[in-house]
């Protein structure tokens, strides 16, 4: 049997495990990977609503990438919550002196799906001057693009001219996801040396379900840790994201509708 390419993530807890670092693990297991985890965070949540955060300390952080990094032949590595600023930095350090040449997908996660704050405001530059250089792909959503490229993002013209200034800024290539679309459509735009390129996919309609960012990120990092390409890495994520949106789950509760996303129970086209 071939052993599947580790991946390591590099992220928060999500009691829920719709998002964070469960969400990675999901998604790295379903497309053939095999998920390395360090955990920066323990956040108590469910979709809609973030009720405790508890930043690890970041020696044991560093820790968990260094001891990681040593033990297996880690193919790719993506980023999501970090929390603060020391915690930033922790990952960063240990970047730097234990990963070489490894490809590294940052989410720069700063605020959850229902609106609870995951990034302290002191740490936003601390993401942006010191982690975001290090990577092979940034992917923000619009809202943390608007944070990055201190201009609002909206529509598709925004879009493309964020992902091409920030990707001009870090040197890097850059994924501006547009999940907030005011339109039908999930169209995402991928900023590369060769290009911008759109992924387009259809929005399903009134679905609430939070870790998008944090599968989509692990889902990129998997196909790169698998030898794609980095456009046919997205391209993969953007279907498998997509079905395990269209496919989520459902369960009624006492306080209302709770949605999943479906990690497990299907494949990217």
């Amino acid at each position: 049997m071939t052993s599947p390419a580790p991946v390591l993530t590099i992220a928060g807890s999500d009691s829920s495990c719709g998002a964070g670092i469960q969400a990675d693990l999901k998604a790295i297991s379903a497309l053939g990977g095999y998920a390395l985890t360090a955990l920066t965070s323990v956040v108590s949540e469910t979709p809609g609503r973030v009720s405790l955060i508890h930043l690890l300390d970041p020696e044991i952080i560093a820790d968990q990438i260094r001891v990681l990094l040593a033990a297996f032949p880690i193919r790719a590595a993506k980023t999501g919550m970090l929390g603060g600023t020391e915690q930033v930095q922790s990952v960063v350090q240990a970047w730097r002196n234990h990963a070489k040449d490894i490809p590294l997908v940052v989410d720069p996660v700063m605020v959850a799906t229902g609106g609870g704050k995951l990034l302290m405001d002191d740490a936003i530059s601390t993401i942006e001057t010191q982690l975001l250089p290090l990577a092979s792909l940034i992917t923000p959503n619009m809202d943390e693009a608007t944070v990055l490229w201190k201009q609002p993002v909206s529509d598709r013209e925004s879009m493309a001219a964020c992902a091409w200034e920030l990707a001009q800024k870090y040197q890097t290539s850059v994924l501006v996801k547009g999940g907030h679309l005011s339109d039908d459509s999930a169209a995402d735009v991928l900023c590369t040396d060769d290009g911008l390129y759109w992924l387009e996919a259809d929005r399903t309609p009134d679905v609430q379900t939070h870790g998008t960012g944090c599968t989509y990120s692990a889902s990129i990092a998997t196909g790169l840790a698998q030898g794609l390409n980095l456009l046919d890495a997205v391209t993969q994520a953007k279907g498998y994201i997509s079905a395990a949106i269209a496919d989520h789950f459902c369960w009624q509760t006492a306080l209302g509708t709770v949605h999943a996303l479906n990690h497990l129970h299907q494949n990217a086209e």
